[in-house]
């Protein structure tokens, strides 16, 4: 048949209607989904501080890889310390891709001592991807004297913390009941810029505890200044950042210690995490775990983060999944001790 025949010419013709028909049954549901609508993007903290921050960047830039590219809209919802962020996405938010939090790092913890308030699994929501693997640490504030562990040993040390259930009360704590330690834990405070300012003032004379990320990138002066010094540092393993300060596993003096102080020391790996709803759609949640993936790789993103000092280490979504998952799945007898700890600063 020739190329110039009229059966030919109607060929063409047929097979491009067939494409055009074809054409809205190829595109692509997700893009189609997220074109011209928002994601609602709750932080569980007060301004200012690093999850702030981290939930700021990060809706700067991830719509640039979402298909469809919706606006990411954050909002401050504290409460809790963090529980009332997670409960929200839990039992409140729409399950379709349209809402994400940015996760407080001891949710799964909370959850696996059956915590106050708690009405999240983490088992369930769907965890986008986390941005840093940095230590948490305990640190004092030059004026005390105190510039190691072995020097809180021998006197007491006030630090403070925003309530109870946070990581400021409960690693010192821990540490107190586990290792020996003197701390003073004053909590109450409304958020950790609070403790900080309190800290300059005089009022207690450190932090319970914060991430190096967040010292680096909101007080990077303190650090080479040694206006704080770092006593102890909480993470699965040591950071190369602070090769002479102990983890607190480290400290323990028996295998049973270890053991609850590591458990406590688990959820550094989800420490400044992103969630969206469970039940939100298999290809919606998977078009966000690949867009987290492409923004802590983009080179406009990473040069802003450089810009405040914010440390970027992430791990995808399914490795924050099971993290978490892990959490919930520590021996009960661990879990109990921990619990104790825990719940001792309500009492």
């Amino acid at each position: 048949m020739s190329l110039t025949s009229p059966r030919w010419t109607m060929t063409l013709l047929a097979l491009a209607a067939m494409a055009a028909m074809a054409s809205p049954a190829s595109a692509d549901p997700v893009e189609d989904f997220y074109r011209g609508k928002s994601i609602d993007l709750t932080i569980p903290s007060s301004p200012g501080g690093d999850y702030d921050l981290r939930a700021r960047l990060l809706a700067r830039w991830l719509p640039k890889f979402i298909p469809g590219h919706p606006n990411v809209l954050p909002r401050n919802m504290p409460g809790g310390i963090g529980v009332a962020a997670a409960n929200y996405l839990m039992k409140i938010a729409p399950r379709d891709g349209t809402a994400m939090t940015a996760v407080f790092q001891n949710m799964a913890t909370l959850q696996a001592i059956g915590g106050p308030g708690v009405e999240f699994d983490v088992r369930k929501l769907g965890w986008i991807g986390n941005t840093t693997n940095s230590p948490n640490v305990i640190n004092s504030w030059h004026t005390t004297g105190i510039k190691t562990i072995q020097d809180e040993m021998t006197r007491e040390l006030i630090v403070g913390a925003p309530g109870a259930a946070s990581t400021s009360y409960i690693y010192p704590a821990a540490l107190n009941a586990l290792v020996g330690t003197k701390f003073k834990i004053v909590t109450g405070y409304p958020g950790g810029n609070d403790v900080n300012l309190a800290m300059e003032k005089g009022e207690v004379g450190g932090r319970g505890s914060n991430s190096l990320a967040s010292w680096q990138s909101g007080h990077p002066q303190w650090i080479p200044e040694h206006m704080i010094y770092f006593l102890v540092q909480i993470a699965p393993e040591r950071s190369a950042e602070l090769p002479d300060t102990p983890l607190m596993a480290d400290l323990a003096k028996n295998d049973d210690d270890r053991k609850v102080l590591q458990f406590l020391s688990a959820d550094i790996g989800v420490s400044r995490a992103f969630a969206t709803t469970p039940d939100t759609p298999p290809e919606r949640l998977a078009a966000l775990r690949r867009a987290f993936d492409q923004t802590m790789a983009d080179p406009g993103f990473l040069a802003e983060a450089a810009k405040t000092g914010m440390d970027i280490a992430p791990s995808s979504g399914e490795a924050a999944q099971k993290i978490a998952e892990s959490i919930l799945a520590n021996p009960p007898a661990v879990v109990a001790r921990a619990k104790a700890i825990m719940e001792s600063g309500s009492k």
